[in-house]
């Protein structure tokens, strides 16, 4: 009987994902919003019977009472948080977008059952899903304040040298003092925890270059915040974080073009990233390994090659239906819960529900464009356009590493992998693109009443 329900439940995951998928596709089709608030609703319910049935499998699977106890615990404390960051965030802002809401809890949900499932059996079960959860309390707390700021301090602007002395100075720390992690400097310790600054840098890196632009985009000025730019990036590689220099040359780049409209300007910068990434081969032994291993690793399967081979075999092994939560083994794969928990989402869900997993990722960034095209203002459009570029080439790095699309630089999914710089970066981004949405729909919503009066 329990094997009848385990194997239902697989299946009925699988579907109760792509009814999510559809429905967050089919929300951008209407425009009466009724209807929006209707098919949000829908996916809540999705996502709560999704959620519960991934719960019921880690605990028909688990060995002893006590981590079903522990299980089931941590899956109440899950929902209460979802049903209070859902209810509090639409009671302070009546104008928020439920689509993101809705992505954002399913995301986190994702990730909060791939890592119970990679932590059942640690020497502390449920260690690193319960830090986890801890510090998303915590992040959204500190989301919520977000748009508030948003909305009534708009001469946010005004502080560009702010930004890019914070930015550049907290890289610099890193650079000098920082921990080293897989070759690279990436983190700092702090009282006993581990922080990554290049998280937090990204969002003042968005703003400081939004700050300038919206102030000037003649040529002197666009030379200034190349070299402010340059700055964060140069450091990033002395740093061997290759992934973060990778997304602000991006984002700067495009943030660069949609501000000037110049053609030359992004053929340039193209151009010039193609060049970097040749000379950071040349440059970094440990460049050379992982372009290596992306370009043979069946090669050196026991060394450099061992994390992404593992990763191939993984979703191979998955197919498009999965093996069933517990059933594979992600635990082969070196640093799973991190860089690679899409590997460990392949295996066990199936092909089928990691491209909708990635097909949600997808409608987060097509929000984030509309939302950038509706703004007026330069400065409100260039931030919203600049997160969402961010956001779409980590999910883009990180995917594109675990499938061996393209070298593995060592970056994380946006609220699923575990890490709690990146979960607590990851809430204020999306809070950012919340703060302009509301804004917009304030806008909207007084330029109708003037109209009716």
């Amino acid at each position: 009987m329990i094997n009848l329900i385990l194997e239902v439940s697989k299946y009925m995951m699988i579907f109760l994902m792509a009814i999510y998928t559809w429905a967050n596709f089919r929300y951008f089709s209407f425009s009466d919003e009724e209807r929006k608030q209707s098919i949000c609703g829908r996916q809540n319910r999705v996502m709560f019977l999704l959620h519960f049935l991934a719960y019921l499998t880690l605990c028909l699977k688990s060995d002893s009472q006590e981590i079903t106890a522990a299980l089931a615990g941590f899956y109440a404390a899950q929902v209460l948080f979802f049903l209070i960051y859902i209810f509090l965030t639409r009671r302070f802002y009546r104008n928020v977008s439920r689509l993101l809401i809705n992505n954002t809890c399913m995301l986190l949900a994702v990730g909060f059952i791939m890592l119970s499932r990679l932590s059942m059996n640690a020497k502390v079960p449920l260690d690193k899903a319960l830090r986890q959860f801890v510090i998303v309390c915590a992040a959204a707390v500190i989301s919520w304040l977000i748009p508030y700021i948003m909305e009534r301090f708009w001469q946010i602007y005004r502080f560009q040298w702010l930004y890019a002395a914070v930015g550049i100075a907290a890289l610099l720390l890193v650079w000098i003092v920082g921990n080293e992690s897989f070759g690279a400097q990436l983190s700092l310790s702090i009282g006993g925890f581990s922080i990554q600054p290049s998280e937090f840098v990204k969002l003042t890196f968005v703003l400081f270059t939004a700050s300038m632009f919206y102030q000037s985009t003649d040529f002197k000025q666009i030379c200034i915040t190349t070299a402010a730019a340059a700055a964060h990036v140069l450091i990033l590689v002395l740093s061997k974080d290759l992934g973060g220099a990778l997304i602000l040359f991006v984002s700067y780049v495009l943030m660069l073009f949609i501000a000037t409209g110049n053609w030359l300007y992004l053929t340039g910068g193209l151009g010039l990233g193609c060049g970097a990434a040749v000379a950071a081969y040349h440059l970094f032994d440990h460049v050379k390994r992982r372009v290596a291993a992306w370009k043979n690793p069946w090669a050196d399967i026991d060394n450099t090659g061992y994390q992404i081979t593992q990763s191939l075999f993984a979703i191979g092994t998955g197919g498009w239906f999965g093996m069933g939560l517990c059933q594979g083994m992600p635990g082969k794969i070196p640093v799973v819960e991190k860089d690679f928990i899409f590997a460990a989402i392949s295996e066990e869900f199936g092909g089928i529900f990691a491209i909708c997993l990635l097909l949600i990722c997808l409608g987060c960034f097509i929000q984030f464009m509309m939302i950038a095209s509706r703004m007026q203002a330069m400065f409100y459009k260039l931030i919203a356009f600049g997160l969402g570029i961010q956001y779409v080439t980590q999910v883009f790095l990180t995917v594109g590493g675990v499938t061996k699309f393209i070298p593995s630089t060592g970056v994380t999914l946006p609220f699923v992998s575990y890490g709690g710089s990146s979960i607590v970066s990851t809430f204020m981004l999306f809070a950012m693109i919340q703060g302009l949405y509301i804004i917009k729909r304030n806008d909207e919503e007084e330029m109708e009443e003037a109209e009716q009066r």
